[in-house]
């Protein structure tokens, strides 16, 4: 199955007893991660507000014969995906601008947006990445990564006797 590469949150392990600024910022990621229950620092992804999680949702499934990993991107257009390979890894990243100018009356606003993503997957051994297929539709970034046919045969039922 594949495996979700996390990056590390929170403080460091040990610091030093006189490092206040380490602190300082330890306390503020606790409370960031404490109001936004764990997800980091808002952006534009996700539900909650006006505001939300950092990436995006992803669904990994596997069955017999491949593994399917779905990306919810709402408001991106393809351009703004990229999808890599390397060392084992598959890679998501993507950018989401929004700009916003409008002028009624004697008001104007103007409010512009910015945020990226990268989610990375390790993927196991048995996956063959040249034949993987990718289709991007209504903000839905679905990849197919087909299993080799070794890993498809692979599995064997075991007789189980009495006694």
């Amino acid at each position: 199955m594949a495996q979700e590469i996390k990056k590390q949150t929170g403080v460091p392990a040990e610091r030093h007893p006189l490092d206040a600024w380490g602190s300082l910022r330890g306390d503020m990621d606790r409370m960031f991660e404490g109001f936004f229950g764990g997800r980091g620092l808002p952006s534009l992804f996700g539900a909650g507000g006006a505001a939300g999680a950092l990436s995006p949702s992803v669904e990994v499934r596997e069955n017999d014969k491949e593994i399917v990993i779905e990306a919810e991107l709402p408001g991106m257009q393809e351009k703004d995906v990229q999808l890599t390979f390397r060392d084992g890894v598959i890679s998501i990243k993507g950018e989401k601008r929004s700009e916003r100018d409008e002028t009624k009356d004697d008001v104007h606003i103007c409010e512009r947006s910015y945020g990226s993503f990268q989610r990375s997957f390790r993927l196991p051994d048995t996956v063959e990445v040249d034949k993987a297929v990718a289709n991007f539709d209504k903000g839905v970034l679905k990849v197919t990564l087909p299993k080799t046919a070794e890993a498809v045969n692979r599995e064997k039922k075991i007789p189980i006797g009495q006694g």
